[in-house]
């Protein structure tokens, strides 16, 4: 318990107190009233509260982090703050205005634009990295080509683009034309799709070092700023976790929905939740969850399942969540091979089980249907 403090109740009255004089740096309106800082409570020595931003505020974030420490240390009995970032959808309400010169449309940011001639966007997404989800979007992308579907495939995942590499483009550069805001880029073709990444872009060994605006740009561009064409479908790898990428996405362009890929193990489910919840939270239709490395095939004996990350987390992940499991991946040599190769399972080894649950998922996807 708090030592300087009676009880929870004045330790909560406390932390409100030091938490009121912070302000909106362009309405000067208190960040309480305008609900930026919600569900404030105290746990033991602990302040927690929830920071929930419009989209015209996220660049305050830093320094509205830093002044709610600092003002709930100088508290009494206060040792540690923790806290809890909410999408911007979910900060103040619609009819709070963004500041005049702003962008965005009160505290739900700006609408959310399609893409010329982009009939649908599904994006591919996971709760933490290392789970296939790249070699999910790729080979998804290729078994939706291979219906017939035209599809591209934008790797937004900026940190760890993997998609040229599995595509087999890694040594080539995409035509950019025009200047500035008016630049304009041509996907590569590779296995029959359409591609753009952060990685066609840098050095192999450049590592991407980007705040979230920076972040938030790219992804814009690479939306908007692609000579996309007409498109059935549009996959989007994102990167792991629950960040700026996934809002970035979430709030620019509508989509069809979003795949949620896990592996079978406890540590894999947890993040797997808090990704499949977020996009719950934004509004966007999680299509439904994709095991992968569901069970390792051997080479030399194709008939045998061994496995190795526990059983059943996909299907529980799914049943928690009330959406679909969409597909159980194998893993199989043919997987690595190919992905090493840059020519995806789907492709290079159309007779494996990987690339038999591949096409089946595709033909889950919302267009698959139009082939």
């Amino acid at each position: 318990m708090l030592s300087s403090m009676a009880s929870a109740d004045q330790a909560l009255t406390q932390a409100l107190a030091a938490l009121e004089p912070l302000t909106d740096a362009g309405s000067g309106r208190s960040l309480l009233e305008l609900q930026w800082i919600q569900q404030v409570r105290v746990q033991n020595n602990r302040v927690v509260f929830r920071l929930a931003l419009p989209g015209y505020a996220n660049t305050q974030r830093d320094r509205i982090a830093a002044d709610a420490r600092g003002a709930l240390l100088q508290v009494g009995g206060i040792e540690d703050v923790q806290i809890e970032l909410a999408p911007p959808a979910a900060a103040a309400p619609s009819h709070q205005q963004a500041p005049i010169g702003a962008a965005g449309h009160g505290g739900g940011g700006p609408e959310r634009q399609p893409i010329p001639g982009v009939k649908q966007v599904i994006a591919v997404s996971s709760g933490k990295g290392g789970v296939g989800k790249s070699t999910v979007a790729v080979n998804l992308a290729c078994a939706l080509a291979a219906t017939g579907l035209k599809v591209g495939l934008l790797d937004a995942d900026i940190y760890g683009p993997n998609a040229p590499t599995m595509l087999g483009v890694a040594d080539q550069t995409p035509q950019v034309r025009g200047n500035g805001n008016e630049q304009i880029l041509t996907p590569l073709e590779s296995c029959g799709i359409a591609m753009v990444s952060m990685g066609l872009l840098i050095d192999a060994h450049q590592p991407v070092i980007w705040r979230g605006p920076m972040l938030n740009g790219i992804i814009r561009q690479f939306l908007y700023q692609v000579e996309w064409g007409e498109r059935d479908v549009l996959v989007v790898d994102l990167p792991p976790g629950t960040g700026d990428a996934q809002l970035s996405l979430a709030q620019a362009v509508p989509m069809a929905g979003v795949i949620i890929v896990t592996t079978p193990q406890t540590v894999s489910l947890q993040d797997a939740r808090r990704g499949l919840a977020m996009f719950q939270q934004l509004g966007v239709p999680v299509l439904g969850v994709v095991e992968n490395m569901t069970a390792f095939i051997p080479p030399d004996a194709p008939e045998k399942r061994y496995e190795l990350f526990g059983a059943g987390g996909g299907a529980l992940l799914a049943q928690e969540s009330e959406v679909p499991l969409l597909a159980q991946l194998p893993m199989e040599l043919a997987v690595v091979q190919g992905g090493d190769a840059g020519r995806p399972a789907v492709l290079s080894a159309p007779q494996s089980a990987t690339a038999a649950a591949f096409r089946a998922l595709a033909t889950q996807m919302p267009l698959a249907a139009a082939a």
